[in-house]
């Protein structure tokens, strides 16, 4: 029966290559959900969904080794205080979940898709100037210029001059490189970022955080910038699942940010 222009229209609201969806039938990608299940693993999942194809093996260590590095950094980060906050108040999982995942913006948790556009700039600026240490140079310039001084990715309130997350990282990145399995241009380009701001300090080294070492495995699988944002919610969801959870355990009520003997300093307007 030929589908009538109406039909036709109705059907074409909504367009996606992701999945295909009918009675009885559920395909990813083209590819049929029950030969997926059982077969590959959960982040092969998430880079299939998010780029359309299945990554090697050895893609998908160093992509899932960037999301175990971000799960968790303790209830003093504020997507992990507001989900334990949250669940005081009465609020199930899912919603606690939603509060931690909304605090991840500009400055808290969403640095990896400035820093990954900060080395995708530095590499355009190389490719025509040559030059590293000037493609840095002009790269961080723009930076500033558009930004401030405060350069995501780089610097730790509590991890100084070293993010223990980092080296790891960069060394499966390193190893990865050696086996052809990406470029390691991002490493170079995130290294030379790191040394170029101590020099820029001084002398005195600062910390290549996890959302600059991160974004230096997105960049070098190939991932757009504005999905490391998205990339880090889904792994620091983990850490905000498991805290929202331990919090349910442990039962307390309207538990705010911090202790009911403390009060806000308060400072009356002049």
């Amino acid at each position: 029966m030929t589908e009538s222009a109406d039909a036709a229209s109705i059907r074409k609201w909504w367009r996606t290559s992701i999945i295909d969806m009918k009675p009885g039938q559920i395909a990813f990608r083209g590819e049929p959900i029950q030969d997926l299940i059982g077969n590959i693993t959960f982040p092969q999942m998430i880079w299939m969904m998010t780029r359309g194809q299945l990554p090697d093996e050895k893609q998908a260590q160093l992509f899932e080794a960037a999301l175990v590095a971000g799960v968790d950094h303790g209830p003093q980060a504020p997507s992990i205080a507001a989900s334990r906050m949250a669940i005081t108040c009465g609020i199930g999982l899912n919603n606690a979940m939603a509060t931690g995942v909304n605090m991840l913006g500009d400055v808290h948790g969403g640095a990896g898709e400035q820093c990954a556009e900060l080395y995708y700039d530095i590499d355009r600026l190389m490719g025509s100037s040559g030059s590293l240490k000037g493609a840095v140079q002009v790269g961080l310039a723009n930076w500033k210029e558009k930004h401030g001084k405060i350069v995501s990715g780089f610097g730790h309130r509590f991890h100084k001059p070293v993010d223990p997350r980092a080296p790891r990282l960069m060394e499966l990145v390193r190893n990865a490189a050696s086996e052809g399995t990406v470029d390691g241009k991002f490493a170079a380009i995130g290294e030379a970022v790191q040394n170029q701001l101590a020099e820029d300090r001084g002398g005195r080294p600062i910390a290549m955080n996890i959302d600059g070492a991160t974004a230096v495995i997105f960049c070098e699988l190939g991932f757009p910038a504005p999905l490391s944002r998205g990339l880090f919610c889904l792994s620091r969801s983990v850490g905000i699942l498991s805290h929202a959870w331990e919090q349910m355990e442990q039962g307390a009520r309207n538990k705010g940010p911090m202790p009911t003997n403390f009060l806000p300093l308060y400072e009356p307007e002049e």
